[in-house]
């Protein structure tokens, strides 16, 4: 089989290197990639946006399966474009994309259909945005409306923060369209659990639960990033929890999709809390999430293209999706200095081959021949074991057998997981 894999950070790396295990799989195509990608997959310079561009690709190319990971292409309707011309697709269609295209929309669909999440008002017009926050209480977040990669979201800690986040999106424009509408909730308080799902309509199979760690320094302190490294399973998500969040959230997400003709069929990416009133929806992604993938897919079992296949042919509910529920996994992301604002590139990386399989490769370029760093996050270092403590010290010690100048990583990744083990 041809695979084509639409994208170009870690999450792609780590999508393609579960999806060459099956025996099936001939050629593995990435649009566009990245230097580092270009180790498992033959790396093409046609951006993930450019619907036309990766149409003609897979056209030429004789694409059997097009996997398209990131929101930009799903929003703008790749998965249609693809499967009008034939090429099965996994990943939702434009008109489901929309859960995660647009807050406004995805709000109103948790309150048309009774599933848990923030208390919000939506607003078009600025004056009456800030009139609403005169009387809230504090701190209440911010969201643009649509797509800002993934900085759309501003948590405020007084009224004056509040109506500064208000202006720079609906005035100053700083997120562009996405801030035409604003949400504004309440904020709320309790563990976060990022909890990625399969699904194909009709089934709905979660994968192992995760926990982020979005802050770019240690004790969650510094500017907040695309995610400094991930713990999986995460502990406050028990078995209890997962009930109540199948039958609350998960399913009734599904089956309202369905009810507004809008037939979810992907990866549907659940960002919960886990409230003193129960879980509530945070976010909904309508892909992978980064860098969650990291550490979810190394603990499946199950064959990815297979999964990926029966949720295409909405026959998932026939398939064993299977995760190493017994073991943990760690994901540590090595970052150039300055992230998530200002850095330098450039710099050659240096990665062991005893230790390759487990990089998934995120910001870089081929330089004279040389991987070198190209962006802000560099490289997702990933460690399965037995335990959590484990898999954590496999991870740091794989990271000290890396190097490139100017790399800077948290030194305390799935450290609040393990005090949450003990409580």
């Amino acid at each position: 089989m041809n695979i084509l894999v639409i994208g170009s950070g870690g999450r792609e790396h780590a999508v393609i290197k579960s999806i060459k295990k099956n025996p099936a799989v001939e050629t593995v195509y990435c649009l566009p990639g990245n230097g580092g990608i270009a180790a498992d997959a033959t790396c093409v310079n046609i951006g993930a946006k450019d619907i036309d561009g990766i149409v003609k690709f897979a056209s030429e190319n004789k694409i059997d399966y097009a996997v398209v990971t990131p929101d930009d292409p799903l929003v703008l309707g790749c998965v249609d474009a693809l499967t009008a011309v034939g090429i099965p697709c996994f990943g939702p269609d434009k008109k489901a994309a929309i859960i995660e295209g647009s807050k406004a929309f995805s709000k109103d669909l948790m309150k048309k259909y009774g599933i848990p999440t923030a208390a919000y008002e939506i607003f078009d017009d600025m004056d009456k945005a800030i009139a609403y926050l005169q009387n809230k209480d504090m701190p209440i977040v911010i969201k643009a409306d649509g797509l800002a990669l993934g900085k759309g979201v501003i948590i405020a800690q007084n009224l004056a923060e509040a109506e500064e986040a208000v202006r720079s999106m609906m005035a100053d424009k700083v997120f562009g369209a996405s801030g035409d509408h604003v949400v504004i909730e309440e904020f709320l308080t309790g563990p976060e659990v990022s909890v990625l799902a399969f699904t194909d309509g009709k089934t709905l199979v979660p994968m192992v639960s995760s926990m982020d760690h979005k802050r770019a320094h240690d004790n969650d302190e510094g500017l907040n990033t695309g995610g400094m490294g991930t713990v999986a399973p995460n502990p406050y998500y028990t078995a209890d929890i997962a009930d109540v969040c199948m039958e609350t959230i998960f399913l009734p997400t599904m089956n309202a999709m369905n009810a507004e003709g809008r037939t979810f069929k992907g990866c549907l990416y659940f960002g919960l809390m886990l409230t003193p009133k129960g879980p509530k929806v945070i976010e909904y992604n309508c892909r992978f999430g980064d860098p969650e993938t990291q550490v979810v897919l190394p603990l499946l079992e199950s064959d990815l293209l297979t999964v990926m296949q029966a949720v295409t042919n909405e026959t998932l509910a026939d398939v064993e999706v299977k995760f190493a529920t017994d073991q943990s996994a760690c994901c540590v992301i090595m970052a150039s200095a300055g992230y998530p604002q200002s850095y330098e590139k450039g710099y050659e990386i240096t990665i062991p081959a005893e230790v390759a399989d487990s990089v998934y490769v995120a910001g870089a370029a081929i330089k004279d021949g040389k991987l070198v760093n190209s962006g802000g996050r560099v490289l997702g270092v990933t460690s399965v074991a037995d335990t959590l403590p484990e898999a954590i010290a496999a991870s740091y010690a794989k990271v000290e057998k890396i190097h490139f100048d100017n790399a800077f990583c948290r030194k305390d990744i799935g450290q609040r997981a393990l005090k949450a083990m003990k409580e």
